[in-house]
């Protein structure tokens, strides 16, 4: 399901741009021994991702091997979409139309925050990041925060980053990117 790219075809995430013990995320503690999947199941702050992830049949594919960059919205996030979205998404009926969506926020690489600056810095200020759901995001430095823009020209900021997993990383996003459509 997913296409493979190299790791200078990335760019994303925001927080400030250092790399340090894997914070807690939710009020949970992230182990690097353990998937994606199974790190994100003890967040607070991303039941409704992991409720999304579930309804779209994901998980197999976000436990696999990997590697996975994830940038993850939060409950929050998803809460800042009209009214009904997150409803309607998760209704069988519209299960493609949610897989779209979770995989624009996921690229198939290993993007720690430090790299993803400095290929921002090495493109003059943004880089395009190819995610596997076909989005293109664009990256940018906002101060020492990385923003990522969707294709509707929605901005994300990164608030939690370099959350390492045993199949990859996950980058905290305090908003839901959207494919073009």
């Amino acid at each position: 399901m997913f296409r493979t790219l190299s790791f200078t075809a990335l760019a994303l995430v925001a927080a400030p741009v250092f790399a340090a013990e894997n914070p807690m995320v939710g009020g949970a503690a992230m182990y690097d021994s353990k998937t994606i999947v199974e790190n994100a199941l003890n967040s607070a702050d991303h039941t409704t991702l992991v409720a999304a992830v579930q309804a779209a049949d994901l998980v197999e594919t976000l436990s696999g091997e990997g590697p996975f960059t994830v940038f993850a919205p939060t409950n929050d996030a998803f809460g800042m979409l009209a009214a009904g979205t997150v409803e309607d998404l998760l209704k069988p009926e519209n299960k493609e139309m949610l897989a779209k969506v979770l995989t624009c926020h996921v690229v198939a690489a290993d993007a720690m925050s430090d790299a993803i600056a400095g290929m921002i810095a090495d493109d003059g200020g943004m880089h395009p990041v190819p995610t596997v759901g076909g989005c293109t995001l664009q990256a940018t430095m906002d101060g020492e925060w990385i923003k990522l823009k969707d294709e509707r020209g929605r901005t994300a900021t990164v608030t939690i980053a370099d959350v390492k997993q045993a199949n990859g990383v996950i980058h905290v996003i305090d908003t839901v990117l959207l494919p073009a459509m």
